[in-house]
């Protein structure tokens, strides 16, 4: 170790001893004065040291660690409140080493107005104190069908007057075209009292706060008391109104009219180990009247808790919310003041759960296919990835070779090796083999014959060598390509696609014995198995026609006197079939093969026609 480095390590040590055992943050700083991590402990001393002691980390860990010339850290009274600076002292830092909240959009609120008739709308900005905000909305068709219900129920105007008692008295405006249409009520002349028009806004409030089921019973109560009372046009409109929120109601995703005041959270890592999603709904009167779903991009090698604990107070505080309880999919080492931490296991709340991890799923699904579609090459290596995982294979199978045979009872034996790089076909290093050893229909020995010869040649030219060989044909194909790996010392895994009654590829062996592998025949994975078996089959199949068809030409001209080797080869490459040599004119053949050899062709083809 440099002695630079051993100096700043002995002082960053003595800043360690020294830091309290409380909880807090922590921040850690680099040679340029740049925050570069920001944590947050129950124990700050015992949190610190572990960067300092540790000897089994992970390769950015240690990359951090270089790089800290100074630590600084803030003191708090519990983990939550440590919890809450940690994630503020983020959002105003951005430190390169901390996780990175993948959220680019703003969106849409609606605000009421504080004012004598407030108006209602959709925004973005909420910069404005002098209006209530409800959401942010991540489904925007969800706020859309929301401001409609409230149009519906309770007209209100939607023009940018000032109205005050005093301005309508003095008949400062004028009736606009959504009175006519029966979308407002005219406040702005008189036409509706600031009291009405404000208990209006009242009950649009409770709707946005998600208490539409003590507004639907409110509604319920005013219907029947108007009815009791012979007021049947007013009962009528209560009526309209009533059946508009029972409707909406029933289209809400509702758990458990008694769930109230709850948070959910749900977390799904991506594969690679390099994102994390997060999903967060909130639960008010049984309803589900928020979700959000985000992304986290990792620096470095953060635990699930970890990650979800920020999500939690980052959640929690965009969304102003204050649930007294938090149901999560496992057990947190954290305490917050004024809520619980539930794992539920079963009942209404383990839907919820369920509910939410569904979400979080989805999104991932979702936000993989995004990133394919910019970046097609991504889904071919989440797929090998997946593969590799799935085979416990040493390295990311990045070259795949498949061998598959063709033959006629035995006749014009042949096969072929198609290759795959990265998912893709490599025709360029396609090859074609004539069986020259084997006599009759023996696939197992002509297998053998064709990959001892394609792997000796690879190894005497020091040419590529897959990363996995695939045979087309099942456990058989498998111990013959096994025996000449094993002879040629070669350490390449042998998996197989084997097909069912119908020729229908329907399983991915591998192992020896061969196992089946538990593979969705639905998944892409699947899919791109099913390829490279459709194309080896289609070009060993091919190839085998081409000389089967070749072989039956060439013994037909056979039967021609004064026909050589090169006429007919001649022939062949330029009119491919019998027919169309028997077809052709004069001219056409004199072009070929001259004047004397075309006349024989052709008295041949007029007597044989």
């Amino acid at each position: 170790m440099k002695e630079e480095d051993l100096h700043r390590l002995t002082y960053l040590k003595e800043i360690v001893s020294r830091l309290p055992e409380k909880p807090g943050s922590y921040q850690y700083w680099n040679a340029d004065g740049t925050i570069i991590y920001v944590g947050k402990a129950k124990n700050l001393k015992k949190r610190v040291a572990s960067y300092f002691t540790k000897t089994q980390q992970s390769i950015k860990t240690k990359m951090l660690v270089s790089k800290i010339v100074n630590i600084t850290y803030t003191t708090v009274n519990t983990e939550e409140d440590a919890l809450n600076l940690e994630n503020k002292l983020i959002k105003k830092y951005k430190p390169r080493y901390n996780v990175l909240l993948k959220d680019d959009k703003t969106y849409p609120s609606i605000a009421v107005q504080k004012s004598d008739f407030p108006r209602v709308y959709k925004t973005r900005n909420l910069s404005d104190k002098g209006a209530y905000y409800y959401g942010p909305y991540t489904h925007v068709s969800t706020m859309y069908a929301l401001m409609d219900l409230i149009k519906q129920l309770y007209p209100i105007r939607n023009c940018h007057h000032h109205l005050t008692e005093e301005s309508i008295k003095a008949g400062k405006f004028k009736v606009c075209l959504e009175y006519h249409i029966g979308n407002c009520e005219g406040p702005c002349i008189g036409k509706q009292s600031k009291e009405d028009y404000n208990n209006n806004i009242k009950n649009i409030r409770e709707i946005l706060n998600g208490n539409t089921r003590k507004l639907e019973q409110q509604l319920m109560k005013e219907m029947t008391e108007l009815a009791d009372n012979l007021e049947f046009e007013e009962a009528e409109l209560t009526k309209k109104r009533y059946l508009l929120l029972k409707n909406y109601n029933a289209k809400s995703e509702v758990v458990n009219y008694k769930l109230d005041n709850i948070d959910v959270f749900t977390i799904e890592e991506n594969e690679d180990g390099k994102s994390a999603y997060i999903n967060f709904m909130h639960v008010k009167n049984g309803g589900i009247n928020q979700s959000f779903t985000f992304e986290y991009k990792k620096r470095l090698d953060e635990s699930k808790e970890e990650l979800l604990s920020l999500g939690i107070s980052e959640m929690r505080e965009r969304f102003s919310s204050k649930a007294k309880e938090i149901i999560v999919p496992f057990e947190m080492n954290m305490e917050m003041n004024d809520a619980i931490f539930t794992v539920p296991q079963k009942g209404d709340k383990k839907k919820l759960l369920e509910l939410s991890m569904m979400n979080v799923k989805e999104y991932k699904v979702d936000r993989i296919k995004q990133e394919e579609k910019l970046n097609p090459e991504q889904r071919t290596t989440r797929l090998l990835t997946e593969l590799q995982h799935m085979l416990h294979l040493q390295k990311l199978p990045i070259r795949i070779e498949c061998f598959d045979n063709s033959n006629t009872q035995g006749a014009d034996p042949v096969a072929g090796c198609v290759v795959f790089i990265k998912g893709k076909p490599s025709k360029k290093e396609y090859r074609k083999y004539n069986i020259k050893t084997v006599e009759g229909p023996d696939d197992y020995a002509s297998m053998k014959e064709v990959v001892l010869r394609k792997y000796q040649r690879a190894i005497e030219e020091e040419t590529p060598l897959p990363d996995l060989i695939i045979a087309d044909g099942g456990i058989g194909q498998m111990h013959a390509i096994k025996e000449v790996i094993d002879a040629l010392k070669l350490n390449i895994p042998i998996a197989g696609l084997a097909k069912d009654n119908k020729h229908r590829t329907n399983e991915l062996l591998y192992g020896f014995p061969p196992q089946t592998v538990g593979i969705k025949q639905s998944s892409l994975l699947f899919k791109l198995m099913t390829n490279i078996q459709d194309e080896v089959h289609r070009f060993a199949i091919s190839f085998h026609r081409a000389k089967r068809s070749k072989h039956q030409i060439e013994s037909e001209l056979d039967e021609i006197k004064g026909i050589g080797e090169k006429t007919k080869q001649a022939l062949i490459k330029e009119f491919k079939s019998v027919k169309r040599i028997k077809e052709a004119n004069m001219e056409q053949l004199e072009s070929i093969v001259g004047k004397a050899k075309a006349k024989i062709i052709f008295d041949y083809s007029r007597k044989n026609n």
